[in-house]
């Protein structure tokens, strides 16, 4: 009897809880964010295969696979290579079975089928989304890209801080299980290189690009607005410059002229 007692007080408590979530306002106004997201388009392939058509690219790299299924078989480039260490998908059917680090480092020391003078044309980082792996990314990728090619990076615009969350296991946030880390700090530091441009579209996640050739729209930081400790509240209110948030359909239209 005490035992049926204990499991309704639980089953009333649990119900409490579960109302005070639902109603919460952090929780409603970022699922909001989620589903509008969720429905922006294109997705990054078509923005990954519009700039190797753009680019002319001989050879294209992606880093954080998971499931080819999802992007990198969809990739229309005659020479693509994949790297990934396979914790997120067992099956792991990709071209190099380890980290970015490991694969870089063995690029540069020519231990690879691939050759150290190899110079990829687009590069996709879409690894471990924490901002000091993906500055590293990005530092190798930019030895290894060609003066015309670039580099593209997924999940550079997340829409709550709760997207932009370091732990990814931690899904009882009010994003739940959707998580872009803190891909945004690095993308948002190398917009700061004056050698350096790059342009972030609004849609899926923000797909960021950075190249060394200044195509149409694409700049950097002139440093009028400043986020100096890589605040987020900071990010939120001034998206536009700190990422060059643009649309890629206008920018697509822009390139065709």
């Amino acid at each position: 009897m005490n035992f049926i007692k204990q499991y309704l007080v639980d089953l009333i408590t649990f119900h409490r809880l579960g109302k005070k979530v639902h109603f919460d306002e952090y929780f409603r106004e970022t699922a909001k964010l989620t589903t509008s997201e969720i429905h922006k388009t294109p997705r990054r392939t078509l923005i990954i295969n519009h700039f190797i058509k753009l680019v002319k690219a001989q050879y294209y790299l992606e880093i954080g696979v998971r499931d080819p299924k999802k992007n990198f078989n969809k990739i229309e480039s005659e020479n693509k290579f994949s790297v990934d260490p396979g914790i997120e998908f067992d099956d792991n059917p990709v071209d190099f079975k380890m980290t970015s680090d490991a694969f870089f480092d063995k690029l540069k020391n020519n231990n690879l089928k691939i050759k150290s003078d190899v110079k990829f044309d687009v590069i996709f980082i879409d690894g471990l989304h924490i901002s000091n792996q993906v500055e590293k990314d990005i530092l190798n990728s930019l030895e290894f890209l060609n003066e015309n090619g670039v580099i593209i990076l997924h999940d550079c615009n997340p829409p709550s801080e709760f997207h932009q969350r370091e732990q990814y296991n931690f899904v009882n946030s009010p994003a739940g299980p959707f998580w872009n880390g803190t891909t945004w700090k690095a993308f948002y530091k190398f917009r700061h290189y004056k050698d350096l441009f790059s342009i972030c579209f609004d849609s899926d996640w923000g797909v960021g690009i950075i190249s060394k050739k200044q195509y149409p729209l694409f700049n950097n930081i002139k440093g009028k607005i400043e986020n100096e400790f890589y605040e987020f509240s900071n990010l939120n209110e001034n998206r536009g410059e700190h990422l060059n948030l643009s649309s890629f359909e206008q920018w697509a239209e822009l390139i065709k002229k």
